[in-house]
């Protein structure tokens, strides 16, 4: 945790927050009737990446004391020269008659030709994005762009006891794009080496679990083989890691291939299923072959305990070093307003998030 904490700085800026996870669709307010209707029907909803990004970075200013305020519109409308931190989604962009600086992102476009005039039509001052390769993706379009992941709850995503140990491999299988070509030519594949080699494992997709069972999953497995084509961040595969289980990772780089831009309009590479990770994370594999050649040296390394997986994590991923960084882009755009009202420590407000969403928010302070 850094050695300075905000909650007794007076120059410490406020930051104003944005988010909300459901437009109106039919009439104002519906998304909530939207939503007890879900639940209704579907049962408790599952945790999206563009919440988990919203409430980590929450848990992450919790903890340094930076003051916040969340959906305070009425706020933001009378202090026009305060930074707004929009972290998502898209439809808050037009909800809302901007006047204020924006920081805009991670959970908001897919790629900048969804809002080519973004910074022309707004006042838009700078936008991040998770990670490295996607930088290199945006800033061709918005050179406004920065890296910025968001930090993993340590304390949640914990190692178990070794007695836990019983599953030697979870595959966590997010392959969706040319399934069917991959289904039978790589998961199939490993299926059948640990098959061969008599190994123990358990699967989960993505999409198709609830946060409590991936821990559940995580703490019974001693390895995980992870597959997925690339990621922006890649915040499962490093919950994986924050748990000390060392990660096999495909990692088959080369064009961005999400079918809603490739090949017609957008041909980037390379792109990266691991886009944050060093040798201590575990070991990548580019095709069928990599990992026939890569697997036994891989299982060796994690029996003899030569990963240390969680130890990236501390070093670089906590949810403390990425709110502060968060804390330093938003103060890097403009400096705390000398008219600003101050207010007492963890007097944030709360006015727009649904009650559910304010919920999870208070869940996750210490």
């Amino acid at each position: 945790m850094p050695a300075k904490t905000f909650e007794h700085d007076p120059d410490a800026m406020i930051l104003n927050l944005f988010y909300e996870d459901k437009d109106d669709r039919w009439f104002p307010g519906d998304r909530h009737l939207r939503r007890v209707a879900r639940r209704l029907l579907l049962g408790e909803p599952r945790m999206s990446g563009q919440l988990r990004v919203f409430l980590n970075l929450c848990a992450g200013l919790d903890r340094l004391g930076i003051r916040y305020r969340v959906n305070d519109y009425g706020y933001i409308a009378q202090h026009p020269e305060e930074l707004a931190c929009i972290i998502g989604r898209t439809f808050l962009l037009d909800k809302f008659t901007w006047k204020n600086p924006i920081l805009l992102g991670v959970a908001a476009h897919n790629h900048p030709l969804d809002d080519p005039d973004l910074f022309k039509r707004l006042p838009v001052k700078k936008v991040v994005v998770p990670g490295p390769w996607y930088v290199d993706m945006y800033r061709p379009y918005w050179p406004e762009t920065e890296a910025w992941p968001v930090g993993i709850d340590t304390d949640l995503w914990a190692p178990s006891h070794a007695s836990r140990k019983t599953v030697d491999v979870l595959i966590y299988d997010k392959v969706h794009w040319d399934r069917e070509r991959y289904a039978p030519e790589l998961i199939e594949l490993v299926h059948a080496r640990l098959r061969k080699e008599g190994r123990s494992f358990t699967e989960l997709r993505y999409g198709s679990y609830k946060e409590e069972e991936y821990q559940e999953a995580l703490a019974r497995s001693r390895a995980m083989i992870f597959l997925c084509q690339n990621e922006s961040q890649g915040i499962a595969y490093q919950q994986a890691l924050s748990c000390g289980v060392p990660v096999f990772a495909w990692d088959p780089g080369g064009p961005w291939r999400d079918p809603d831009y490739y090949p017609h309009r957008v041909q980037f590479a390379p792109v990266s299923s691991v886009p944050y990770w060093d040798e201590r994370c575990g070991a990548k594999f580019i095709d069928v072959a990599g990992f026939e050649a890569g697997w036994e040296s891989f299982w060796e390394g994690c029996a003899a305990g030569v990963f240390d997986p969680r130890g990236y994590v501390l070093d670089s991923l906590t949810l403390e070093q990425r709110a502060l960084q968060y804390y330093e882009i938003a103060r890097s755009i403009v400096r705390r307003p000398a008219a600003q009202t101050p207010e007492r420590p963890g007097d944030e407000r709360s006015t727009g998030l649904s009650p559910e969403l304010e919920l999870h928010r208070r869940q996750q302070v210490p």
